[in-house]
């Protein structure tokens, strides 16, 4: 059966296991900030919310963009819900839909939860996309040139979500999620975070414009070195703040200059082009530092963590990312998103815009 979805005005997003709360929260800010009201609904590893009003499917795209999310991994645009698919043949029900739709599609994708019920799903996933894509062509709904991909979102095995997405406005990824191997040179996995974090809060020119070899860096507690090994893979010159011990490797590379002082005691005697940090300290306290030197010039560019706390994650974040806006006076651009490779915690990018290069968010 097809459920009750109005087309085109529910956005459907994928998050965390554990963390519905606060993206259902994200959302519905989101929604509340266009003008817009409507209802949503929590799933485990997923959120649904409904926008209401006869404006509504004019207004879904305003709330729908990947990019601008911080708790989300993935947003999209649902047009069908379809429950209590038969086992023995669920793809002659989602393809009335779609050819009732008549839409045609680059792609098409099949994805479960980032759950243990949702792992369960992954070899079904696999089999399904082939019969989906098979599907699609025989109905001749399938077109390389076409502007959307469509997801095919199963929270259970005869469970649907349908979704159309345009691929500038959503994550290139299944599931939202980069599959990123961990380097074995490296110190250690927390590298995987910064690799992501450049993966998914830059886009590919602006990582080739502020990441340039014999750019400077500052890592503030950098033992033993996973985030500075992402930098000196990338030709940066680092100066490595933490009073722990470094990888031997990464000091013999010639890049790194090792100061064993407090992350939050340490001043660069000159500014540099990116300071990055990832210590175990109250979010807030992160935040003011982050604050003291964007706001100082002590550097360009930026990224950082911040460790949530149990409650009000949500508020925290705002809060947090508040005190950093205010002190980066004349436009500040942050893009926090809680990445694959976090758990308690967000990543951030900052930088405080200028003219020729105005904040994004």
């Amino acid at each position: 059966m097809i459920a009750a979805i109005e087309s085109d005005s529910c956005v459907l997003r994928y998050c965390r296991p554990g963390f519905e709360t606060e993206c259902a929260a994200e959302l519905a800010a989101e929604a509340a900030a266009a003008g817009i009201g409507g209802t949503g609904r929590e799933g485990a590893g997923f959120v649904i919310f409904e926008l209401a009003g006869t404006a509504a499917r004019e207004n879904v795209r305003a709330v729908a963009n990947w990019r601008n999310c911080i708790f989300a991994r993935q947003s999209l645009i649902a047009f069908a819900q379809l429950a209590d698919l038969p086992r023995a043949d669920r793809l002659t029900s989602i393809m009335a839909a779609l050819s009732a739709r008549n839409e045609r599609f680059s792609d098409a994708w099949v994805e479960a939860p980032d759950t243990e019920e949702g792992k369960a799903l992954a070899p079904f996933c696999k089999s399904f996309g082939n019969a989906l894509i098979g599907g699609l062509k025989k109905a001749r709904l399938l077109e390389p040139g076409a502007r959307r991909r469509l997801h095919a979102f199963f929270p259970q095995s005869d469970n649907v979500y349908l979704a159309s997405a345009d691929p500038a406005a959503t994550a290139p990824w299944p599931q939202g999620i980069p599959r990123l191997k961990f380097p074995r040179e490296a110190p250690s996995r927390s590298t995987l975070k910064l690799e992501e974090a450049l993966l998914v809060l830059l886009d590919e020119g602006e990582r080739e414009r502020w990441l340039k070899p014999g750019m400077s860096a500052v890592d503030l507690g950098a033992a033993p070195g996973g985030w500075t090994w992402q930098l000196v893979r990338r030709s940066l010159r680092v100066t490595a703040v933490d009073n722990g011990l470094m990888d031997a490797a990464l000091l013999q590379s010639g890049l790194v200059t090792h100061r064993r002082e407090d992350g939050f005691r340490f001043r660069p005697a000159r500014a540099v082009d990116w300071m990055v940090c990832d210590m175990v300290e109250q979010p807030r306290r992160i935040a003011e530092l982050i604050a003291r030197w964007l706001g100082a010039g002590w550097c360009r560019y930026t990224v950082f963590n911040l460790k949530l706390p149990m409650k009000k994650r949500y508020e925290e974040t705002r809060r947090c990312l508040q005190i950093i806006a205010d002190a980066a006076q004349g436009g500040v651009d942050l893009r926090a998103r809680q990445l694959y490779h976090d758990r308690e915690e967000i990543t951030v990018f900052g930088r405080v815009a200028t003219r020729k290069e105005p904040a994004r968010r």
